[in-house]
């Protein structure tokens, strides 16, 4: 029975648990180092710059919402909730307009570019910005130095018009036999359509011959054009190890003519096509680079607008991929029959440690065929991510065996944003009870998931050596039934995520529900 007190006197939404404040904290590292808008104009934030800046604003965030919490005597702290959230927020804003640190203005350039590595040369420190060609002389003037060592290079984050890459280009035709990697990455942000393909071409003619183990043509928006236009350089590489065309505007034309002119993908090693505009016509082009790429080991095709139709091609064409350890084909309009399809593939990739099929739709049917092919297959998984597929309790005997299967392997397992409910949390916390002895992290947020089916996952992993989180928030839980979870963790609260996204109200709950 509730307290007769009422569900609002017998919890405090504040202070929030430190488990609490280590995920806003991981959250905002994500958000200060993923491309945005606001990181394109001023920049985007390493890890390390990321980490301590986001330990700052947590901090201030904190006491900012204590200070305020202080003052309201007798609130159950919602209010300080809102402007821990607010707080965060805005000073998250501020230190991404602020920009990656810079180095002391008395360094000298060479200085400002120089490595770890004697062997790389990387200009892409700093605040993204157009380069001219006097700065690009001073820029690129170590790339000159007879007898340098340099055989990879970085000009991401300087956006060159002609002049610049007038002077980089007769630069790199200087060097291009001694390199073997080169990243061009955002070298063409904000100039106009035909200038920005003229800069391509005059790149692609510099480095046309290199051979190449590494290029990196992402956050160019190639389209066709854009392809055609590094077509020298393109058709020169035979040897490539790492291609990377992620967020470069690839359409279905421009899938097509990366297929045409790369002469030969036999010796690739990784792949990856995310945030592109590709669609199935350009997933039938991809499909062809993957049958000659028999070494592939890391395929990412995530967000590219594919279909039934072009997921079926990806996934007959992954076969001949079979030292495949990493793919990522999230967030594209698949259906079920390209999750069937895949499951057929899945049994010759024994080397699979990484799969990540969330947000593909791929229902109950494509995802019971999913969870029995890798159980039935040979690969030792370590993370398996399904969410947002709308999965319900019927699939849950199927993946609960999946994942009993890869007991010894598993260290992440994602199956958020489905609709498994009580009866399929239930059924995969049975299944977390047995002994696992690697497993980190398990995410069953937004599954409409009641005090019941809380307390079997709670139950199942509380304790556990090594394990770091469960998440449960975005569920039904009522305010008892919060409590009761944190009850169970009370030993172990680092190991519970937070649970303020959770709706009571959202789902009646019995009052002797999970007792």
């Amino acid at each position: 029975m509730e307290s007769s007190q009422g569900p609002m006197d017998s919890i405090k939404l504040w202070p929030p648990g430190h488990s609490t404040r280590l995920l806003l904290i991981d959250r905002m590292v994500k958000n200060l180092t993923t491309p945005s808008i606001l990181s394109r104009k001023y920049g985007l934030l390493s890890k390390e710059e990321a980490e301590e800046d986001a330990k700052q604003i947590e901090s201030a965030a904190f006491v900012a919402a204590t200070q305020h919490f202080e003052k309201e005597p007798g609130s159950d702290g919602g209010s300080a909730v809102q402007v821990y959230a607010k707080e965060s927020s805005k000073l998250v804003v501020e230190f991404v307009k602020a920009g990656p640190k810079q180095k002391e203005d008395n360094e000298t350039i060479p200085e400002m570019i120089a490595s770890d590595h004697e062997n790389v040369f990387d200009i892409s420190r700093g605040r993204r910005a157009f380069i001219d060609a006097e700065e690009a002389k001073e820029l690129l003037k170590p790339l000159k130095d007879t007898g340098n060592k340099f055989t990879k290079i970085c000009f991401s984050n300087r956006s060159f018009g002609l002049p610049a890459a007038h002077v980089a280009a007769v630069i790199l035709s200087s060097v291009k036999d001694q390199l073997t990697e080169v990243d061009l990455s955002d070298i063409v942000s904000r100039r106009p359509g035909p200038e920005a393909v003229e800069v391509m071409k005059m790149f692609s003619s510099a480095l046309e011959g290199s051979q190449l183990n590494y290029l990196n043509l992402s956050n160019n928006a190639l389209g066709e054009k854009g392809v055609r236009a590094f077509g020298g350089l393109l058709r020169s590489q035979g040897n490539l190890v790492e291609l990377c065309l992620m967020n470069a505007g690839i359409t279905p034309e421009a899938a097509k003519a990366i297929c045409e002119l790369i002469p030969s993908t036999s010796k690739l090693k990784i792949l990856h096509f995310h945030h592109n505009m590709t669609g199935d016509e350009g997933a039938i082009a991809i499909s062809q680079l993957l049958k000659g790429s028999p070494n592939l080991v890391d395929f990412r095709c995530s967000s590219t607008r594919i279909g039934s139709v072009g997921g079926i091609a990806l996934a007959e064409a992954l076969k001949t991929c079979t030292l495949l350890r990493k793919l990522d084909i999230r967030d594209n309009m698949f259906g079920p029959k390209p999750g069937i399809a895949l499951s057929h593939t899945l049994s010759t990739l024994a080397n699979l440690t990484e799969i990540y099929l969330s947000y593909l739709n791929l229902e109950n049917e494509a995802t019971i065929a999913v969870a029995n092919a890798l159980k039935e297959s040979n690969s030792i998984l370590e993370i398996m991510e399904l969410a947002g597929n709308n999965i319900t309790s019927e699939a849950a005997n199927a993946l609960a065996d999946c994942i009993l299967s890869k007991k010894h392997s598993l260290t992440r397992i994602n199956l958020s944003e489905n609709e498994m409910k009580d009866a399929g949390a239930v059924v995969i916390g049975n299944a977390l009870q047995d002994e696992f002895g690697r497993l980190c992290v398990v995410d069953l947020s937004t599954n409409g998931i009641r005090r019941g089916g809380a307390m079997a996952l709670a139950k199942a992993v509380v304790g556990k050596s090594g394990f770091r989180l469960l998440n449960i928030n975005g569920n039904f839980l009522s305010y008892k039934g919060i409590e009761v979870v944190r009850e169970i963790f009370k030993n172990f609260p680092c190991m519970l995520g937070p649970l303020d996204e959770n709706d009571p109200h959202g789902e009646a709950e019995d009052e002797d529900d999970g007792d």
